[in-house]
């Protein structure tokens, strides 16, 4: 009878594109996380070290072709040179009055993470990866309810800290990660990274 690992090789590997933020910016990001939670907002928050700037959720993919994605992730950055984001204001999906996600919202050189998102649909769609059907909007998830919130709480916390700015951060690569679902929470662990060069 085969393992559990082999039943996981066979079923596909869970997997996403995204940009890896650096240390100093997840600390900031903690941080603001603290101080949301003093709200007492009832939410699933994201541990720091998880936090991550999608640019694409592949779900379960086969172990044989993640050369095909691989390339292209490199077709995605090919001539785009390293830039600089800074997580900025706090946003909600779909809105505050039944909000299931609180995010951190992005500025600076946004048109090149739109680019690279851009190309990158579009060569995995070549390869068999569904297009998303809403547009791309970079966020940086905090966390997730579980049950609905109380409006004026969660008006309270936005006015409080929805001026949240980090420093600016280079983003030099893209990483291919695989995700595995824990009952501590998920596992994060780098199958491929393609660096940007202009």
């Amino acid at each position: 009878m085969a393992d559990k690992n082999t039943r996981r090789m066979q079923e596909g590997i869970r997997s996403f594109i995204a940009f890896e933020l650096p240390e100093e910016i997840r600390r900031s990001i903690a941080a603001l996380a603290d101080r949301l939670r003093s709200f007492h907002l009832k939410a699933r928050w994201v541990r720091p070290e998880s936090i991550h700037l999608t640019l694409k959720f592949l779900g379960c993919i086969d172990p044989a072709k993640l050369e095909p994605v691989i390339h292209a992730m490199q077709d995605a950055v090919k001539g785009v040179a390293p830039f600089a984001l800074s997580a900025k204001g706090i946003g909600l999906f779909p809105g505050i009055n039944r909000p299931r996600v609180i995010w951190i919202g992005l500025s600076g050189r946004k048109e090149v993470l739109d680019q690279i998102q851009c190309v990158l649909q579009d060569r995995l769609s070549s390869i068999g990866y569904k297009k998303e059907d809403r547009q791309f909007h970079g966020h940086l998830t905090l966390g997730r309810f579980r049950e609905q919130v109380n409006p004026m709480e969660l008006s309270k916390a936005l006015e409080a800290l929805g001026s949240f700015e980090s420093p600016p951060f280079v983003l030099d690569r893209i990483t291919l990660f695989q995700s595995e679902l824990k009952p501590s929470g998920a596992v994060y662990t780098t199958l491929s990274s393609v660096h940007l060069s202009p």
